[in-house]
């Protein structure tokens, strides 16, 4: 984390139980040159309706180190920010308007850039679990176009256009995508930011998407986004496992 005065707190996180979509248990460990602050925490997600209620609790070695990071840090306040903020990002994630996954993947970064760039690739993972991509064209340069056919499972096709606008191999990737209704216009548009940061040969992948225009009728497709590119991306991680073994 980056303070507004530049300063860094590093932090390690390692996940110690995962039950979707109920529960969460992770533990913190101080990283090098950081405050040497060690405790658990259970994150529980309990449906109410349409809504849910979220409750974290942080377990300390002892109510005096509880303490010394309550007032040292403000964790409690730190706590509530944090929860504010994501309460505040939830509605743009989903309305599928602006989606920011994050996702490490155990291959080099040069291996996944290429399945972004290469058609041959690029259509073994793009779209939702269990689709097809019969039409996959990629003209990976600056002001090249994309050309994607998606298939669904039940026959139907959903086209893609778009246009790569940079290209810096293999850390940075920028380009739109534009899905188009039976007539081939436009339904909306969105610039992805795909980011590719080297972490000791693996891959610390960030994709930005940001809508730029929308018609009437984009909302019933825009509000599976976050879903599609979760989807998707497990598709790349499958497929880079599979050739860097």
């Amino acid at each position: 984390m980056r303070g507004p005065d530049g300063k860094d707190y590093n932090n390690r996180i390692v996940f110690l139980d995962v039950v979707r979509p109920e529960r969460l248990v992770y533990k913190h460990d101080p990283e090098p040159r950081s405050e040497p602050v060690s405790f658990e925490t259970s994150v529980t997600f309990a449906a109410e309706g349409s809504k849910t209620r979220l409750t974290m609790r942080m377990l300390f070695p002892s109510a005096a180190e509880r303490d010394r990071v309550v007032a040292k840090y403000g964790a409690v306040e730190g706590a509530n920010q944090t929860l504010g903020r994501l309460a505040g990002h939830l509605p743009r994630m989903s309305s599928g308007r602006e989606v920011v996954p994050t996702r490490i993947f155990d291959a080099p970064r040069e291996l996944v850039f290429k399945a972004w760039t290469e058609p041959e690739r690029l259509k073994r993972w793009w779209g939702p679990f269990n689709f097809t991509n019969p039409v996959c064209e990629a003209d990976a340069r600056p002001g090249g176009a994309i050309r994607i056919h998606m298939c669904a499972p039940g026959g139907t096709v959903y086209p893609m256009t778009g246009v790569y606008r940079e290209i810096a191999a293999p850390e940075r990737l920028v380009f739109t995508s534009a899905a188009l209704d039976e007539s081939g216009n436009p339904m909306f548009e969105v610039l992805n930011t795909v980011t590719f940061e080297d972490q000791d040969g693996k891959t610390k992948l960030t994709l930005h998407a940001s809508v730029t225009a929308e018609t009437a009728s984009a909302a019933r497709y825009l509000g599976g986004a976050y879903r599609g590119w979760s989807e998707s991306l497990e598709r790349l991680e499958r497929l880079a496992q599979e050739v860097a073994r």
